[in-house]
């Protein structure tokens, strides 16, 4: 799979394709769907499959922080996309250029000049250009002048609803993990690569791993039981506290990670953590000692969570990624009682990815 980063660094050899647009936010199975109507197109026609991002997503580019939290890193989509199919990734910055091309100017400049698109496949509600013209209606119209063909998505339903990304993000943040597991077609996963900290840990026999995450909002934020896959493919039970760290401070959103029974050097690895039920939410303790009780706490509770649901087993080998073998939970676990100055709020989650 081909990645280009810019309309600048299309080749000749990139023209020619089947191609859609969007977020692809999370790669859930509505968008699983509409990457298997352009595979079977492509098949047709006999060309690659090209999907065209934007980074950062547009939201992200006029909301700023009151942007939604994203389901996967840029890193994370690729990967994804790849797994389906995917021949090519178009990334384009979206900046101020992009934003002030009008439908026609980005239809010309993209899908026609850049792409050379022969087959576009798009939602009956897809909007862009700057005068708001850009709609499914005006690509049929410029397709047919322009010899290329344009189908809409199919819709893809569980249970007659309609599957997206904001759906994913509320069940994410409701700590139903099982229900967004279904509309993803696999355990939703964070990771990234250990990075040296302050190691207060260690002091109280917790040590963590820490893998920086991104500054942009958190789709999850709390502590939670999780199971870590290791780089040689194990997979370890424990625990994770994914935000800010108020009692400690961070100037960075952190995903630190303590692996039960484990020992072994982990630092410039990467980690892949899947969230299996949220313990609590991220709290600001009174002091240290106050917030190691508690995380001694949190562990008692972890451990019992995963001798109660055991398929996980410490050291299991990790199954493909839409294994159903991890215990994952359909609501928070049943709250105790944690005393502390003030409590982190859960995100905001409003969009459609």
């Amino acid at each position: 799979m081909r990645v280009i980063r810019g309309l600048h660094n299309l080749r000749d050899e990139d023209r020619g394709c089947v191609a859609t647009i969007g977020n692809f936010d999370g790669v859930h199975r509505g968008h699983q769907a509409i990457l298997e109507q352009c595979r079977e197109q492509a098949a047709r026609l006999g060309l690659p499959v090209t999907v065209v991002v934007f980074e950062p997503q547009p939201r992200e580019f006029f909301a700023g922080a009151q942007a939604p939290p994203r389901l996967t890193r840029l890193r994370d989509k690729v990967a994804l996309l790849g797994e389906c199919g995917v021949d090519r990734i178009l990334c384009l910055p979206f900046n101020d250029a992009l934003r002030s091309l009008t439908a026609g100017e980005f239809i010309d400049r993209v899908l026609i000049d850049g792409l050379g698109v022969r087959h576009l496949v798009v939602g009956d509600d897809f909007r862009f250009g700057c005068d708001r013209r850009g709609d499914f209606h005006l690509l049929t119209e410029v397709g047919q002048a322009r010899g290329f063909g344009v189908e809409h998505t199919r819709t893809f339903t569980i249970a007659d609803e309609r599957v997206s990304s904001t759906r994913v993000r509320t069940l994410l943040a409701s700590g139903n993990f099982a229900a967004a597991a279904r509309l993803l077609g696999r355990p939703y996963r964070l990771g990234g690569r250990v990075v040296p900290d302050r190691q207060l840990g260690r002091t109280i026999g917790v040590p963590t791993a820490n893998l920086p995450q991104p500054t942009h909002a958190l789709a999850l934020q709390g502590v939670f039981a999780v199971v870590t896959e290791l780089p040689d493919g194990r997979r370890v039970n424990g625990v994770a506290n994914i935000g800010w760290r108020p009692t400690v401070g961070s100037t960075r959103p952190v995903l630190e990670v303590h692996l039960f029974d484990f020992e072994g050097e982990l630092y410039g690895r990467r980690l892949t953590v899947l969230p299996c039920a949220k313990l609590r939410g991220e709290v600001k303790f009174a002091d240290f000692e106050a917030l190691k009780a508690q995380i001694h706490a949190d562990l008692a509770r972890a451990r019992a969570y995963f001798s109660q649901h055991p398929a996980a087993g410490a050291g299991a080998p990790a199954g493909d990624t839409h294994d159903d073998s991890l215990p994952l939970a359909s609501a928070p676990l049943a709250r105790e009682a944690v005393t502390s100055d003030s409590s982190a709020g859960e995100p905001a989650d409003h969009d459609d990815g």
